[in-house]
């Protein structure tokens, strides 16, 4: 049996890998990959590299075998995610596959905003495929705003349309022990998961927190979503990021990414990483 993770050389995907070599053998782990050069250090490390493109049904199928544990890790492409991660549906129940785990998100069908609308169709496409499977459905990132702080320390303010809206994130490290665990462990196929860090944080909140830690103020500053797409979209960021970083923020000043399940503090078997731990590690870095 093998453990195949695909975009293994992505944020994510690498730090899947980094949890599986600590927990077991490299043999045993399989990157699945669309540039099998990028992953030259995997190899170096014992991991067996495959090709697999999401765009490439052909290459696919060699990706998997029967009895394999498979992560799919959502893909960043808005717009092709539907047709990208069905191919690799079809592929792994074609292969047999034990296990396929999909990083969804938090709320799941139930999310109720458009962002969340590509996940909810992958899960409904990994049920009809009736290949034995686990939901990981991601909360947010602490990541998502810690890796901006650049603009942030620049101008002193911290830009959403959350409002006083509440996000109950986690780093992303966490989320990759959370899909080790259930890719190494029993007792997870057919499970959904809701995961989300132990403490919802507002981006008031954040602001103090990242002001508290540079040593002078920073501030919040929620636009109506609009204006706020328009000032994103100034900035060179691209249509579709601006889109889910827009749709996502509305969803949290309604509440979406507020709940605090417990989740993701079980499969870790420790609590979820502060954000204020978040901010620092980024800061080391900027």
């Amino acid at each position: 049996m093998s453990i195949v993770i695909t975009a293994a050389t992505g944020h994510l995907g690498r730090l899947v890998v980094d949890e599986l070599l600590r927990k077991g053998p490299a043999d045993r782990v399989v990157a699945a990959v669309r540039n099998p050069a990028k992953a030259a250090d995997l190899a170096e490390r014992g991991v067996t590299v495959r090709a697999a493109d999401y765009d490439d049904p052909a290459a696919l199928k060699e990706a998997f075998r029967a009895g394999d544990r498979v992560l799919l890790i959502s893909g960043n492409e808005m717009g092709k995610r539907v047709a990208q991660h069905t191919a690799v549906v079809r592929a792994a129940a074609a292969a047999g596959v034990a296990q396929l785990a999909y990083t969804g998100i938090l709320g799941g069908p139930d999310a109720g905003f458009a962002l969340a609308d590509d996940h909810t169709t992958t899960e409904r496409a990994i049920l009809d495929a009736g290949v034995p499977y686990t939901f990981l459905r991601n909360g947010w990132y602490s990541e998502n705003y810690t890796e901006a702080l650049g603009p942030v320390l620049e101008h002193g303010v911290v830009l959403s349309n959350t409002g006083t809206g509440r996000i109950a994130s986690a780093a992303r490290a966490d989320f990759a022990a959370a899909a080790a665990a259930v890719l190494t462990g029993d007792g997870h196929v057919g499970r959904a998961y809701e995961l989300s860090g132990d403490v919802a944080w507002s981006l008031d909140e954040y602001a103090a927190e990242v002001g508290r830690q540079v040593g002078r103020p920073i501030v919040h500053r929620s636009l109506p979503p609009a204006e706020h797409r328009a000032v994103l979209l100034g900035a060179g960021v691209p249509g579709p990021v601006v889109t889910a970083i827009v749709g996502g923020e509305e969803a949290a000043a309604r509440g979406a990414l507020a709940a605090v399940s417990g989740d993701l503090r079980r499969l870790i078997g420790r609590p979820t990483t502060p954000v204020a731990d978040s901010i620092a590690e980024a800061l080391r870095g900027v």
